[in-house]
C-alpha cells in the first residue's frame, strides 16, 4: 500500500507540477508528498523530478515512469469501481465548476439532484478559467474548446449569440438596417471577467465597428445585467439564445440584424484524463448530455 501511495503522490505531483497542489488534492502536506516521492526515487535508484525553489519538472526517467504509473493506478481504480459499482448506487461529493448561466443549468441540475439523491453536488459558478486538476475539481462545464491534453471532454451541445433589443427601444431609436447603423445606438457590452476584454458581437465587421468607436452605454461581466438593461429599453445587447429565449417568447425582446449575425459555440464538460471515471461522474455527464441540449444533433463524445 505504501508503494501505491508513492505512485499516487508522484502522478498527482506530475499533473499539478507542484508538491503543494498535489498535497492539497490528496489531503496531505506538501512535505509528506515530497518525502513519499523521495522514498520512491530511492527505491527506484533514479531522480524523477528536477526541483527548484519555485517549481518542479519531470526528468526523462520521470516522464517514462509517469505513463506506467497512470496505467497501474488506472487498473487499480478500475478494479475498485467494478466491485463497488456492482453493489452500490452512485454516491458521494461531486465538485464541479460551472459557467455563470444559471438560467440554462439550474433546471437540469435540480432534476439531477432529484434523480440521484445520494450524489452531493458541490458547485462553483464562475466564468474564470479554472485549472481543473490543480484546484481539485471532478469536472468543469465550459463554453468553447479545450486544448489541455490532460483532460477528457464530451460535447454537450451549442448555443448562439443573438443581437436583441426591447420593442420600445427600437420604436424610439429605430431598428438598425445595417451593422454600420449601430454607431447611432446604445450598445450594451459583455466584458470577460478574466481579461476585461469586450466580447465580440456576431458580426463579420465587428472589429472595424469597435475600432471606429462603437457607443457603449454599459459594459459589464454579468449576462443577467445585460438582459435586464436590454429588457428595460436601454440599448442593444448580444445575448446567448438560451438567456434571451423567455424574453423573446414573451415579446419583451426582439432580434436585431438577424440577417447579418452568425454564431455558434459549443458547451463541453471536461474531466481529468488520468483517472478512470467514477460512477457519480459518469451518471452526471450522461444526465447533462441527455437533458441540457436534448434536441442538439452534435452531442458526440470527444477526447
Amino acid at each position: 500500500m505504501d508503494n501505491l501511495a508513492g505512485l499516487t503522490a508522484f502522478v498527482q505531483a506530475a499533473d499539478t507540477r507542484s508538491f503543494v497542489a498535489a498535497g492539497r488534492a490528496l489531503g496531505i502536506s506538501a512535505s509528506a508528498v515530497g518525502k513519499s516521492i523521495a522514498r520512491l526515487e530511492q527505491r527506484l535508484g533514479v531522480r524523477l523530478f528536477h526541483r527548484s525553489t519555485r517549481s518542479i519538472a519531470l526528468t526523462s526517467e520521470g516522464t517514462i515512469f509517469l505513463e506506467r504509473c497512470r496505467r497501474i493506478l488506472g487498473e487499480v481504480e478500475a478494479a475498485e469501481l467494478e466491485l463497488s459499482s456492482s453493489k452500490s448506487a452512485p454516491r458521494g461529493r461531486l465538485r464541479v465548476s460551472m459557467p455563470l448561466v444559471g438560467e440554462l443549468l439550474n433546471p437540469v441540475l435540480a432534476a439531477f439532484a432529484r434523480a440521484w439523491p445520494l450524489v452531493e453536488l458541490d458547485l462553483d459558478f464562475s466564468n474564470r478559467r479554472v485549472d481543473l486538476i490543480d484546484e481539485g475539481y471532478d469536472a468543469v462545464v465550459r463554453a468553447g474548446d479545450s486544448t489541455d491534453s490532460r483532460l477528457m471532454s464530451r460535447r454537450l451541445g451549442q448555443f448562439h449569440l443573438q443581437l436583441v433589443a426591447a420593442p420600445a427601444y427600437l420604436a424610439q431609436h429605430g431598428a438598425p438596417a445595417l451593422p454600420g447603423d449601430l454607431a447611432r445606438h446604445n450598445c450594451l457590452l459583455y466584458k470577460f471577467p478574466s481579461s476585461g476584454k469586450i466580447e465580440a458581437w456576431p458580426l463579420a465587421d465587428w472589429n472595424a465597428l469597435l475600432a471606429a468607436g462603437l457607443p457603449a452605454s454599459l459594459s459589464c461581466n454579468s449576462v443577467d445585467t445585460l438582459l435586464h438593461f436590454a429588457e428595460s429599453g436601454l440599448g442593444i445587447a448580444a445575448l446567448p439564445d438560451f438567456a434571451a429565449r423567455a424574453a423573446r417568447q414573451a415579446g419583451r425582446l426582439q432580434l436585431v440584424l438577424p440577417a447579418h449575425t452568425q454564431h455558434a459555440a459549443p458547451f463541453h464538460i471536461l474531466w481529468p484524463g488520468s483517472r478512470n471515471m467514477s460512477p457519480k461522474l459518469r451518471v452526471f455527464i450522461d444526465f447533462l448530455v441527455a437533458n441540457l441540449f436534448p434536441d442538439s444533433p452534435d452531442r458526440l463524445p470527444s477526447m
